[in-house]
């Protein structure tokens, strides 16, 4: 395990500004009784895109500028399940002129320490050309509320 997963580990709720809860559903469950990895991903989509067009001003269907991802993780400490509400944490890692880092805590309501961790890079596209832009200002002020300096690096 390198040193940064293990510090993600380490995470708790104070280490995202941002929060969204998820009431998980049946279907959320694999045939081990818990949540699929792949719905990991659903979730941090949600939060993500949830926070773009909420507070960033980002309209998918309509903005000139879009965000694809390029690179996706996750570190997975315990297991979650039907039929817990779960609350999704979100902070920025890194913020540049035309990519941004996610990373989201996925934490069993009421408890303090993750039961998953992971997130993914934007890089901003023209959404017609698909070429490399740098952010709309509303996204990048948006976004910059979520920047957490990362004590575990200094």
């Amino acid at each position: 395990m390198s040193k940064s997963e293990g510090s993600l580990k380490h995470r708790r709720r104070s280490d995202y500004p941002f929060f969204l809860s998820y009431r998980t559903r049946w279907s959320d469950n694999d045939q081990y009784s818990h949540i699929n990895n792949s719905v990991y991903y659903h979730l941090f989509d949600s939060i993500v895109n949830s926070y773009l067009i909420t507070n960033c001003a980002l309209e998918p269907a309509k903005s000139k500028r879009i965000g694809l991802v390029v690179s996706s993780h996750c570190q997975f400490y315990s297991p979650l399940s039907f039929p817990m509400v779960l609350d999704l944490g979100l902070r920025v890692n890194h913020l540049g002129s035309s990519s941004v880092t996610y990373e989201v805590g996925v934490f069993e309501e009421g408890k303090d320490t993750p039961g998953a961790v992971g997130g993914y890079t934007h890089v901003f596209v023209e959404s017609a050309s698909r070429k490399s832009a740098k952010m709309d200002d509303a996204v990048r002020t948006g976004l910059s509320k979520l920047v957490v300096e990362d004590r575990s690096k200094l």
